[in-house]
């Protein structure tokens, strides 16, 4: 034998991902591409004095698993020891947010700003008991007065911070909020502490920018977690001039250099696509396509482990803060908007058109986060106008999120090959909090697995961490099971699709979206050997158990960059 195979696996549920879905029980991998797919004899011939053989001893293998909406940066630099972890259910209160900034202040130098992350109404005992009581500077000033404190919610569309941070910021009764963002006021007219969307970027201007050596110890710290479960490839969505201002330009251009640099020096573990992010959270159209024509290249990188795809563009915010454009009225009142540039919504909708066909005609691929209905009909609409004017063969524009995707959108979306990409774990987080915004039939119909692939869109999966983990396990349970975590209840059972297409999701699709389906997200020959090993048999699993399921080796181009089996 010529070329013996560098691993061959054993014994397992071989889930290939082909089109048939077929299971096998052995592979091989040589050279950083699978060689052979099938049984025992058919990588038998492969194994020589150096192949690894593992006996999977009934566990799974499956491809490389693709986070395809994951802030890479923003995640490592949003979780301990870099930032206090607000999260559920690390803490359950305000009272809880307030003791751990309590035990921050007293660990950091005196005046030094304190950040957390993954705070959520949703989760605090005395949000969720009385709705209308928001988090304030108030709970905060009593245990750090002089410490600056800024804690970022789960979403990243809200900032909460306290007076001392406010003093610094220069924020006071008087500040006009950025277009497409809110400073929140109490009845006196004085800043709560609470800002919303577009005004996060007066934070951001007062904050020290994370400098080269913290961007690149975020990065690791993130890889390394996403090794540990499975991720072979991500997209950082939104990296650019725009980001600058967002989480202290964890979105910035610089943070790409970055992760040139990590490539270069044979550190990034895991397959990288960006979409660049020429503008902010709120900007005209003229501002964009200036921007636009400043964008930089992947340069002399891989494309096959650090790709450019396309750019991205917020057309809308999110249902918590209301921000959403929708068709009907939130529970309360108010319908949102679009957040572009613009008085009136005929002219927000003038820009996103414009955007768009911007964009399309300059040859990107689009991302556009939006959530709202009707903000999504505006989207595909406009997409479906942009290539119209312009044609573009297999261009693969997606929105971003897809919340609330209607049956026109939907049917656009697939007429014209553009996909969606939603979030099952944000499905899961915020299925029973979103009935206090829009009801509990809207509430339910959030992210509409089952509709959109009945209606042929593209669907690939994503966690957009930090807003929450990157565990694609609990995203498969929640797509096939529909379940809530706060509650456990169901929401929407009629969008319960079956395990196999939600593996699709994160796998083949996601790779689609990445104009890499051809030769990554699936286990076929000559495709690269990008593999994760979750014990167990998931394909009999009791879907409750699936979040628990050990990923016990990670392969990436053929290294094993996550190994339990050794450890």
């Amino acid at each position: 034998m010529d070329t013996y195979a560098d691993l061959v696996f054993l014994g397992g549920q071989v889930v290939t991902v082909d089109a048939e879905f077929s299971v096998a029980s052995a592979l091989a991998v040589t050279g950083g591409v699978i060689s052979a797919v099938g049984g025992r004899a058919d990588v038998a011939p492969l194994v020589g004095p150096d192949t690894r053989v593992i006996d999977l001893r009934g566990a799974t293998l499956l491809p490389g698993i693709n986070d395809s909406h994951l802030h890479g940066c923003a995640f490592g630099m949003s979780t301990p020891p870099l930032s206090l972890d607000l999260g559920h259910p690390a803490v359950a209160s305000l009272a809880d947010v307030a003791e751990a900034v309590r035990e921050a202040v007293g660990r950091v130098p005196e005046g030094q700003w304190i950040t957390g992350h993954g705070w959520d109404t949703g989760y605090l005992d005395e949000c969720a008991a009385d709705p209308s009581r928001l988090p304030s500077r108030h709970d905060l000033d009593a245990v750090s007065p002089d410490h600056p404190v800024v804690l970022y919610s789960f979403s990243g569309h809200a900032t909460w911070v306290n007076s001392r941070a406010l003093e610094l910021i220069g924020i006071d009764r008087h500040t006009v909020a950025p277009p497409g963002g809110a400073i929140v006021a109490d009845e006196s007219g004085e800043p709560t502490g609470l800002l919303h969307e577009g005004a996060q970027a007066l934070v951001q201007n007062a904050l020290p920018p994370l400098s080269r050596q913290e961007r690149t110890d975020a990065i690791r710290s993130a890889l390394a977690t996403l090794a540990r479960l499975g991720v072979t490839s991500y997209t950082e969505p939104g990296l650019g001039p725009g980001g600058d201002g967002i989480m202290r330009g964890a979105l910035g251009a610089e943070t790409l250099d970055v992760y040139r640099r990590l490539l270069a020096d044979g550190e990034l573990t895991a397959r990288l696509g960006v979409l660049l992010l020429p503008t902010g959270l709120s900007s005209t159209t003229e501002e964009f396509a200036r921007a636009l024509t400043g964008l930089g290249e992947s340069g002399d990188a891989d494309p096959r482990r650090l790709a450019i795809h396309g750019v991205k563009i917020f057309a809308d915010g999110i249902v918590p803060n209301k921000t959403s454009w929708m068709h009907e009225p939130y529970v309360g009142g108010g319908c949102g908007s679009l957040c572009v540039g613009g008085a009136t919504d005929t002219e927000r909708t003038a820009g996103i058109d414009a955007m768009i066909r911007h964009a399309h005609a300059a040859g990107h691929q689009m991302g556009v986060h939006v959530t709202g209905d009707r903000a999504i009909d505006t989207v595909a609409d406009a997409f479906a106008a942009a290539m119209a004017e312009h044609p573009r063969p297999d261009a693969r524009h997606y929105v971003i999120h897809g919340d609330f995707l209607t049956a026109h959108s939907m049917e656009v979306l697939a007429a014209h090959g553009f996909g969606v990409n939603m979030n099952p774990t944000i499905k899961w987080t915020v299925a029973d909090m979103e009935e206090m915004f829009v009801g509990a039939e809207r509430a339910a119909y959030a992210w509409p697995y089952r509709d959109a692939l009945d209606a042929g869109v593209r669907v690939a999966s994503g966690s957009d961490a930090p807003v929450t983990s990157p565990d694609w396990r609990q995203g498969v349970a929640t797509m096939v099971l529909r379940e809530s975590k706060a509650a456990g209840r169901v929401s929407g059972p009629e969008q319960r699709i079956g395990l196999a297409e939600a593996i699709r999701t994160y796998t083949i699709d996601a790779a689609w979206q990445d104009f890499a389906d051809d030769w990554k997200g699936s286990l076929e020959p000559g495709k690269a050997a990008d593999l994760c090993v979750l014990d167990g048999d998931l394909l009999t699993a009791d879907p409750h158990d699936i979040p628990e399921m050990p990923v016990v080796l990670t392969v990436v181009d053929g290294q094993v960059v996550h190994d339990a089996l050794r450890d």
